[in-house]
Order: C-alpha cells, then structure tokens, then sequence
C-alpha cells in the first residue's frame, strides 16, 4: 500500500518556482495555459482536465476554475520535471493543441482524467495523433460503471488501431459509479497489448466519490501520479 504523503504541497510550492510564468495562448479554438520550463523541454503534455473542463482562463495563465482537480493543481510539477505543458478549454480541438506542441517539443503526450479522458478520446477519433496518451481515472469500458455510454473503447470507433502507446492510471478503490476499478482489465484486454496499468493504493478520499478530493482524484497521491506520468512520457 502506498502511505499519503504530507509533502504533497511542498511539491507543488517548490515546482512553481523552477518554471518560467504561465502564459495565456489561444489554441485550437480556445484559451489555454502554457508552462515552458526554464530549460530546453524534453517533451509536451496537453492535461485535459475532468468535470466541465471549463477553466475559466484569464490574463497570465490564471486558472479561474477547477483549482482543485488532479491535473490542474499538479500542472507545476510536470514544468519542474522538464516538460512543456499546455492545460487547455474543454472545446479545444485537440488535433490542433497536438500541433501546437509538437511545435514546441517532441514526443506529445495527451493526458486526461475522469471525464477529460472521454474528451482526449473523442480528439483521437477525431484525428488527433499525440505521441503517447494517458488515461487517469478513466471512463474506459461498458464495465466501468452503470450508465456509461461514452466510454474510451466506444468514442475511439470500437477499435484499438488508432490508440497510440496508451498508460493507464487508476486508483484500486476509486468508488465513482462511472469510473470503478472493474473497468479497467476489459479496456486493457481490448487495447491488444498498446494499454499497460498502474495501480494506486492509499491515500484519502473525503466528499464526492466522484470529485478531486476521493480516492478518484488520487488525494494524497500526486507525487505518484507525476511519477507515472513522467516515466511514462520519458520513454
């Protein structure tokens, strides 16, 4: 079992300071983030936020909404790893971000979380081709809840040709009726071997079991979830 972490805020503290200020660009159609890191990128990540995905960017990479959510509140700590990250609208049209940072650094990896991976789907689908994609508490399979009818495997067109090397992130006792652990050896079955897993354990889950604060939005486990997401990107 992993143990929480009180460092976690330290780790998003420390990050701030060892990249360069956020910038507010229009891609594909919308606002988003930027973060360059103070040194030449090894690489770019688009984070797809979950819920809305409504940011409400304003001037100088201000993030108005969704502080909260996994990938938005560790966005920092992927700058301090070496990456060029770009945290866009939930209306961008991804084939277009994937552009725009394959302008700036090499391989792209596109990451959502809980509803933001339907979203990083529904682009691929669309046409947009990432270097690598991450899926963190994803909406993955039929199996992955009662009511779900846009799962991963369905908004790609029912096929795994058009995944490309795929990393999926998931915590062993997520309890959101959308996106249960149970769904996610039907998604890896399915991907014929592009889709590999890493389970979280620990941690604290409070409030919703669907929001950013339970075991669905990996409270307490950030720095383990940069570190999958960075090992993975790296390769």
């Amino acid at each position: 079992m992993i143990r929480h972490l009180p460092a976690v805020t330290l780790l998003v503290m420390a990050t701030i300071a060892s990249a360069l200020a956020d910038e507010t660009v229009t891609v594909g159609g919308t606002q988003a983030v930027l973060i360059k890191p103070k040194t030449a990128p090894i690489g770019s990540l688009i984070l797809m936020a979950g819920g809305d995905g409504r940011l409400n960017i304003g001037p100088d990479g201000a993030i108005g909404s969704l502080k909260g959510n996994q990938l938005v509140r560790t966005r920092q700590a992927y700058a301090d790893r070496g990456f060029a990250v770009l945290l866009p609208n939930a209306d961008v049209d991804v084939a277009a971000a994937v552009s725009y940072m394959d302008a700036i650094a090499r391989p792209v990896t596109l990451v959502g979380t809980s509803r933001g991976t339907q979203r990083a789907a529904e682009g691929i689908a669309q046409g947009a081709q990432p270097d690598a994609l991450v899926l963190t508490s994803g909406f993955l399979s039929p199996q992955s809840g009662e009511g779900v009818n846009r799962p991963v495997i369905k908004l790609v067109g029912g096929s795994p040709s058009v995944l490309p090397r795929t990393l999926v992130i998931h915590h062993r006792h997520d309890d959101c009726r959308f996106t249960l652990p149970i769904g996610v050896q039907p998604f890896l079955d399915w991907s014929k071997g592009k889709a590999s897993v890493v389970w979280l354990d620990g941690g604290m889950s409070t409030g919703d079991p669907c929001e950013a604060r339970a075991y669905h939005g990996f409270n307490g486990l950030d720095p383990h979830v940069v570190d999958a997401v960075n090992d993975f990107a790296r390769r």
